[in-house]
């Protein structure tokens, strides 16, 4: 299984503290965001490769984050150097997948995303499950919803409907950015593109794909924080405590 995070993305929320530095290396308890990812997600034992997607603008400072870690890490860069003309969520798991000829169940997640839970809990969820799968929790902000993927699953947890950003949010469950896809449905991407799905937001995929096969949608066992801008981030900083095993 391969592990693709997203992470050519611009933070400009986060500027100046981001403008010449990547977000998802930023520190939390001590350890980057990524590593705090990458770290959790190895103890599983199931990725052979982790493939980070950067901008041109900050490819270099994840080279060299790179080097420090145990794990194979390839750093791809999408040639992309401002935020006015990034290629989009969707589109950069296309070039990633297309770059490196990926042929495997691939594991998407956001770079930017601190949890307080262990995302192999996710990760042996759609094994079991044998089908394409993200993550659910309950939004209860109004206006937080209308900003994101929205689901509705049936009694099995297979979702029905997906949208993001509807002016008409049809429940109050919300998609972070985790995805397992199956080799067979990352296959699927590029029809997923060339059939209008959206391709900044990385949930499009999802949703579309709902639409032509099975995908599931477990509840989040634990708690995502945001890391949207100086304050949110000096936040984080201070009440992070770290992901909770078991």
């Amino acid at each position: 299984m391969k592990c693709l995070i997203l992470a050519a993305g611009y933070a400009t929320r986060l500027y100046p503290l981001t403008e010449n530095f990547p977000k998802p290396l930023l520190d939390v308890g001590g350890k980057t965001i990524l590593d705090w990812l990458i770290d959790d997600v190895d103890t599983l034992g199931l990725i052979d490769e982790y493939i980070v997607i950067s901008n041109h603008k900050y490819v270099h400072h994840f080279d060299e984050w790179a080097k420090t870690k145990k794990q194979k890490v390839v750093v791809i860069d999408d040639g992309t150097e401002t935020n006015e003309t990034r290629l989009g969520a969707v589109k950069d798991i296309q070039y990633a997948i297309d770059t490196l000829n990926i042929d495997d169940d691939i594991f998407v997640a956001a770079g930017d995303n601190v949890l307080d839970f262990s995302l192999t809990k996710f990760i042996a969820y759609a094994k079991e499950k044998q089908a394409s799968c993200t993550m659910r929790y309950y939004e209860s902000n109004e206006k937080k919803l209308l900003k994101c993927g929205v689901v509705t699953v049936d009694e099995n947890d297979r979702i029905v409907r997906m949208t993001e950003k509807s002016p008409t949010p049809e429940t109050h469950w919300v998609c972070p950015a985790f995805y397992y896809y199956s080799r067979e449905d990352a296959k699927l991407v590029q029809k997923g593109i060339d059939s209008g799905c959206g391709t900044d937001a990385p949930g499009s995929y999802i949703a579309w794909l709902c639409t032509q096969t099975t995908v599931y949608a477990m509840e989040m066992p634990g708690s995502r924080y945001d890391i949207g801008d100086i304050e949110t981030y000096d936040k984080v900083r201070s009440e992070y405590k770290g992901i909770t095993k078991g």
